[in-house]
């Protein structure tokens, strides 16, 4: 038995997600169907993040294992098969005990929102036409860096162990008409981006007090946290893994 990784972007507009589901399309889903066509036969794969209904993706990883020889231009076939909105960008030979979850040691993840309205940007970001202030922004991730336990930005019912995130990087900037969140963990909880992106906005909009936002990391329920930024204006945009990550020939 051999074991791949597969890295893949995909537009997530139509998706249920990322993780398989019964009678829903899914972004898991949908590669095992076309893996199964290929390699004829049911095949489990394993996601190294789950993103949310409608949250899209620049790189995101699976692993899969099969014992059958992966055939000439298997990517190209893949590809061939998968729906116009998923594409496969590499596939490697890896270790057999390699994880595309367990062994990600970062995921970064970019919000984009636009305050000019603009058709081109519907499905890739949140129109939102409102003045905010960039010195907030900047001083609200500055404490979401310094920042370790994230219960209070975490949707209900997610079953972890801990809600510890180690954050290594959260920036606003501003690029043409847009304006640009982006940050780095070495994990993070259902909601939490989204969460972060709509209480600081808020913040920064002048609705919720500055000195309130320090209050609300430390809450103990997300009862205050603010998830209404739609899913459409995130991208999981890298998964990294360790520099001697044993990476093996790619599968062309």
């Amino acid at each position: 038995m051999a074991r791949y990784f597969i890295e893949v972007a995909y537009q997530g507009t139509r998706f249920r997600g990322f993780q398989s589901q019964q009678n829903a399309i899914t972004v898991q889903g949908e590669i095992e169907r076309a893996l199964a066509v290929l390699l004829r036969g049911p095949v489990t794969a394993t996601g190294s993040s789950r993103t949310d209904a409608g949250v899209h993706a620049f790189q995101n990883y699976l692993h899969f294992d099969t014992d059958v020889p992966l055939m000439a231009h298997f990517a190209y076939k893949l590809n061939a098969i998968l729906s116009p909105d998923v594409a496969v960008r590499s596939l490697h030979r890896v270790a057999d005990g390699a994880h595309a979850r367990f062994d990600a040691v970062s995921r970064a993840y970019r919000y984009r929102i636009y305050y000019r309205k603009d058709p081109f940007l519907r499905d890739g970001g949140y129109y939102f036409p409102y003045r905010v202030d960039d010195a907030i922004l900047d001083r609200t991730a500055a404490m979401v860096v310094a920042h370790r336990d994230f219960v209070s930005f975490s949707k209900r019912n997610t079953q972890v162990k801990t809600f510890r995130c180690e954050i290594r990087r959260a920036v606003w900037y501003r690029q043409d008409d847009q304006l640009i969140f982006e940050v780095e963990a070495n994990r993070f909880l259902r909601g939490m981006v989204r969460g972060l992106v709509g209480t600081m906005l808020k913040t920064a909009r002048g609705s919720l007090p500055e000195e309130e936002f320090p209050q609300i990391l430390s809450h103990p329920d997300n009862t205050r946290t603010d998830f209404s930024v739609p899913a459409q204006g995130l991208f999981l945009t890298a998964v990294r893994y360790p520099e001697d990550f044993p990476w093996g020939e790619p599968v062309l």
